[in-house]
């Protein structure tokens, strides 16, 4: 089958020829052979990396005869065993690993789809693959079969005579991949990387596509840890099992310490020191065989390393773990938190949460489908791995450290944590360590800060009062504007949040008119050169025209005490009125008007969960409100935790229900600096 080439296969083949592979074609393999996928593409990759129809059939045909003739499925032992007896030497596909036997001071090989455990292999090729003695590798293995030894006493006829890694060994693969990235604008190296783990990218959201860009971080990024918890069938374990050879999947069950870190028997290191991730797949069934097990793994995710009696041990690997919700989001949050499905001496641990570098939302990831796997050209695999596992060696904070400027409420754990999900993305899409653009920057930021913060999020949850604060922002530049990020599944539909706004954002509620009920309202001011005050909604609402016009009245004659040395009369500012009820007039919201060009001005934001109520009139005297209590009752319904009011409206306050009392915080002021101060965040 022919598949249409488009603009980012063109850039591909031009810049990587020779390190592509067309991923429907490793789909018709991988499924049939009893070998992960990024060995199927080794070899699709060096018999078919072409975008000639000819030349790729005839490819094809050799791939599946070397699978078919090299790789032993079930029930096959014997029948390889005998042919080389007969014929001398097998090639064979299979995964080897190899230890010292001190008896005999020799090394010795396994291959486990033979079932054979002491394959005779030269001290030069063992010492030449070293990863032999870790967690062993694929290889293209040709085996010897020597009648006249096994004729020995304990001999051993069969023996290793040559051996390739299934697996890149060239060291400039960083360099070709960076020249490559240059063709590329981010957007089409963001579809690129995708296609490479085999999705495509054309028919998901920008959220599906940033999780999905998420999941990789691990992959470039030493001692990360992340967790997703989702839906069932998002391949989460696809991209940890199936696409990188440096990452080792433990599928749920007990994970043992010896296995995990070390054996303190032989000192044998562990997983963690011999891939780049090991992921933790259903992570709720997960225990340890030693009870102190999770305090091991606990210690390791803060520092890297671990002790084995008196010495301390240092790794890198990253730690992944993945589970399923039982129950979807909304639900969740309502009977507890996000990290419920966590194994119990986990899961309401805020020691434990606060080693979590990002929390993926697993939600946010399309489930595996078939229109979702791409026919489209990618990076061969072990090309792919090899280039991340280099990059791990790399760090991208030091590209923001003048560029890049966090807010108060995050902690020293929180600013490291964001600093390495941001210096993951960056590797991700500069892997030559180019100039950043800003909006990729910024891009970055938002996602590593929106993943932390729902780790900060759970853990304010469990009540802990040190992570109250959990309003993360950013600021891009020195003049820049503090930019919040807030972790979309908090937000409901038509509540206010508590989240502070962009400056010159404020909300409000309109007492309405004659025959209009009150409404919640957010006013959206921008200011800009020039002068005036326009006004953008088609057509403007009077009521709101007139109290806008109050507004900009007011801060021309009382700049001095609003915005300082600013001179409002050099600026031209647009305001916009979002209305979120039936109400739409916008009327007597003059007092919020005010506060939203005064922020726009000053560039900060007002506080989280505020909404300002008043009218300012000409003279700059404050107009009383009529129904306080029934604006107080719509601002609790709506989500507020702030009302500000004109001071008159405190005796009518006296009938307002003890219930509502004790919801809402309510905030008098007299005049319209008093009211600015108040309304300004921290």
């Amino acid at each position: 089958m022919t598949v249409e080439l488009d603009d980012i296969d063109r850039l591909a083949v031009s810049a990587l020829d020779g390190y592509l592979v067309r991923k429907d074609l490793v789909r018709t393999f991988s499924r049939q052979f009893p070998v992960p996928t990024y060995v199927v593409e080794f070899l699709l990759g060096r018999y078919c990396a072409s975008v000639d129809e000819e030349e790729i059939q005839e490819g094809l045909e050799i791939v599946q005869r070397q699978l078919e003739s090299r790789t032993v499925k079930a029930g096959e032992e014997e029948l390889f065993k005998s042919r080389a007896r007969e014929e001398g030497e097998i090639k064979l596909i299979d995964m080897i690993t190899a230890r010292l036997d001190t008896k005999t001071d020799t090394y010795v090989a396994t291959l486990p789809s033979l079932r054979i455990k002491d394959a005779r292999i030269t001290p030069e090729m063992a010492n030449g693959h070293e990863r032999m003695f870790t967690g062993g590798f694929y290889a293209e293995i040709t085996l010897s079969y020597d009648a006249s030894i096994a004729a020995e006493q304990n001999g051993r006829p069969f023996g290793i005579e040559g051996l390739r890694e299934i697996q890149l060994s060239s060291r400039d693969v960083l360099e070709k991949l960076g020249g490559a990235r240059k063709q590329f604008t981010t957007e089409q190296w963001k579809h690129f990387l995708l296609r490479s783990t085999g999705i495509e990218p054309d028919s998901l959201s920008d959220r599906e596509k940033d999780a999905l860009m998420l999941r990789m971080v691990p992959f470039v990024e030493r001692n990360y840890n992340l967790v997703e918890l989702g839906p069932r069938g998002t391949g989460k374990s696809h991209l940890f099992q199936q696409v990188s050879p440096y990452a080792h999947l433990i599928s749920g069950g007990k994970a043992t310490v010896a296995k995990m870190f070390v054996n303190n028997a032989n000192g044998q290191r562990g997983l963690v020191c011999q891939y780049d991730v090991v992921c933790f797949d259903e992570v709720s069934g997960i225990s340890f065989d030693q009870k102190d097990g999770v305090n091991i793994m606990k210690g390791y995710m803060e520092s890297g390393e671990f002790s084995r009696g008196k010495e301390s041990i240092r790794a890198d690997g990253s730690i992944v773990l993945v589970g399923n919700f039982e129950v979807d989001v909304e639900h969740q949050q309502r009977v507890g938190h996000l990290f419920g499905p966590m194994p119990p001496e986990m899961k309401d641990d805020t020691a434990f949460m606060d080693r979590i570098h990002a929390f993926l939302p697993g939600w946010d990831v399309p489930k595996v489908r078939k229109d979702i796997l791409t026919d489209h050209f990618g990076l061969v695999s072990d090309f792919l791995s090899e280039c991340w596992s280099q990059l791990r060696a790399q760090s991208r904070v030091a590209t923001i450290q003048d560029r890049l400027r966090f807010g108060g409420a995050l902690s020293g754990r929180d600013t490291n944590a964001v600093n390495k999900t941001i210096s993951g993305l960056l590797k991700l899409l500069y892997p030559a360590n180019g100039q950043v653009l800003d909006e990729d920057l910024e891009w970055a930021a938002r996602l590593a800060l929106e993943a932390r913060r729902r780790v900060k999020e759970q853990q304010k949850r469990i009540g802990a009062a040190e992570f109250r604060n959990t309003h993360f922002s950013y600021v891009m530049g020195d003049d820049g504007v503090e930019q919040f990020v807030s972790t979309p599944e908090l937000q409901s539909e038509g509540g206010i949040g508590d989240d502070p706004l962009e400056p010159g954002q404020v909300w409000t509620i309109s007492p309405g008119t004659g025959d209009e009920y009150p409404g919640l309202f957010r006013i959206e001011a921008n200011e800009g050169p020039g002068s005036g005050v326009k006004i953008l909604n088609k057509p403007v609402p009077p009521a709101f025209k007139e109290s806008m016009g109050f507004a900009e009245q007011n801060l021309y004659a009382r700049a001095n005490q609003l915005v300082g040395d600013k001179d409002p009369r050099q600026h031209e500012f647009t305001a916009q009125l979002r209305g979120f009820d039936a109400a739409k007039s916008g009327a007597k919201v003059g007092m919020a008007g005010l506060i939203a060009l005064c922020t726009s001005l000053l560039k900060r934001s007002v506080r989280g969960g505020l909404i300002v109520v008043g009218e300012i009139n000409l003279g700059g005297s404050i107009e009383p409100v009529h129904d306080a209590i029934n604006m107080v009752e719509l601002a609790v319904e709506k989500g507020a935790s702030v009302v500000m009011m004109p001071v008159t409206c405190r005796k009518q306050l006296f009938d307002l229900s003890d219930d509502m009392a004790t919801k809402v915080d309510i905030q008098f002021y007299s005049d319209a600096r008093d009211a600015l101060i108040k309304a300004i965040a921290d």
